[in-house]
């Protein structure tokens, strides 16, 4: 299924909601709604992408991570790969692995190599996931367990060999209505005891689970269509989030959080936010 590159420290992450000090983006140079993949581009589909509003607020994204002492860092944008802003869902960083995703939808098939040279010219640990698609964006984790969401994105036999690679983890499978796309735009844990949620997307049995381990925060279904769900947390209870969506933004700061503010509203249109845009490299 996988095989190590190269042996390295230099990536670690153990949570969604440690401090974030290094993560990595791609600039939305070539972005643009080609074959629909999710319920979000269908509504855009013939509006589409402006690029140079995308990229401004990308990089809005970017200096506002930076001002808070985050390091980031930029992958090239491939011109045939118009979703490659969404980096979260070519890999994700479990203890000190970075594991390289297998991706589904044909239109992003590819991404996967532009993030391994990458990955390979830095000297950064990882492990390519083969033979069984599985996507970043189903894979939520806190400490030493891991929510991974089953789609036609994700299966249950990657699922399955994923637990094989992580025997120190718990890998919990999470069904929810794939209509939706990845897990983190219907759950985001934000810190250890609390997460947003949208109900709708997931059973009562599976709602139920979650409410033993978390506080969920609701999110209504106008604010999760404007990915209300799918913030980015760096640490310290401070999370990215976008001012479109106040009753997100309301709940979070009566609980104590510090909402950072950036407009998303054109790469939305593509179906991901903050969280869909970083893959975070190091976090402690």
């Amino acid at each position: 299924m996988s095989s190590t590159i190269k042996e390295s420290l230099s990536a670690h992450s153990q949570s969604e909601y440690d401090p974030l000090q290094r993560v990595l983006l791609c600039p939305p140079r070539f972005m643009e709604i080609k074959d629909v993949i999710n319920d979000v581009q269908k509504r855009y589909k013939d509006e589409n992408i402006d690029v140079n509003k995308a990229l401004h607020q990308h990089n809005e994204f970017v200096q506002a991570l930076i001002g808070q002492g985050v390091q980031t860092d930029l992958i090239e944008p491939a011109e045939n790969y118009p979703e490659q802003v969404f980096t979260r869902d070519i890999g994700f960083t479990i203890g000190e692995t970075v594991f390289i995703s297998e991706m589904a939808s044909k239109i992003r098939q590819g991404e996967e190599q532009e993030l391994q040279k990458w990955m390979k010219t830095r000297d950064v640990n990882f492990k390519r996931l083969t033979g069984h698609r599985i996507e970043g964006g189903d894979v939520i984790i806190d400490q030493d367990t891991v929510f991974v969401g089953i789609s036609s994105r994700t299966s249950k036999k990657a699922i399955h060999q994923l637990q094989a690679e992580l025997p120190n983890f718990e890998v919990v499978p999470i069904s929810f209505n794939e209509k939706y796309l990845h897990l983190d735009c219907v759950f985001n844990i934000l810190s250890p005891t609390e997460a947003l949620i949208f109900p709708d997307a997931l059973d009562a049995a599976t709602i139920r689970m979650l409410a033993e381990r978390y506080t969920l925060i609701r999110v209504n279904e106008k604010e999760q269509f404007a990915l209300g769900t799918n913030v980015l947390s760096i640490g310290n209870r401070k999370v990215f989030s976008q001012p479109q969506n106040a009753q997100v933004n309301k709940q979070l700061t009566a609980r104590g959080f510090h909402i950072i503010e950036v407009d998303y509203s054109e790469i939305i249109k593509s179906g991901g936010a903050f969280r869909c845009c970083t893959l975070p490299l190091i976090r402690s």
